[in-house]
């Protein structure tokens, strides 16, 4: 089953647009450069030919993980129930007595709103689904951290 990430209309419109002039205009002038390049001679030794076929590479990169968060994003207002953590929510949480306040929802939300943006795949997101405040859990970071969380608000943006 795929896993699919909340975003805004608006982050979801960005995105859009973003991937659409990726496949556009981008493969169009990454193309020129890299015919441009090759007409300069032996490959071998050509650096701008290397640097514009790794540029392509970067990119075509980009085009597939917007293509497939697109593809698998919840897209939708602000859901307006507070009772429970869900994507798309503001949390204010204690984690080990350091409050935080942060949106639940795609790091690449984070262009369009102006506080921290934790996914809710990401290990705390994970923990924190389905809590209500009050409600307290703990996970364990990449790094082998354990960490308490005690969740103090839950809002809209």
């Amino acid at each position: 089953m795929a896993e699919s990430t909340w975003l805004s209309k608006e982050s979801y419109a960005r995105l859009s647009a973003e991937l659409e002039h990726l496949k556009t205009v981008g493969r169009t002038e990454i193309a020129e450069r890299i015919e441009a390049a090759r007409s300069e001679g032996d490959l071998r030794e050509n650096g701008g030919y290397h640097a514009a076929r790794e540029e392509q590479s970067k990119m075509e990169g980009r085009i597939r993980e917007l293509a497939y968060l697109l593809d698998h994003a919840q897209v939708g207002e602000n859901p307006t129930a507070t009772d429970v953590v869900a994507p798309g929510l503001v949390i204010t949480a204690l984690v080990n007595d350091k409050e935080k306040h942060f949106l639940l929802g795609s790091r690449e939300a984070a262009a369009d709103v102006d506080i921290d943006v934790y996914p809710e795949s990401a290990p705390l997101g994970a923990a924190i689904m389905g809590l209500k405040v009050g409600d307290t859990t703990s996970y364990v970071a990449p790094n082998g951290k354990e960490f308490q969380v005690e969740i103090k608000q839950i809002e809209t943006l």
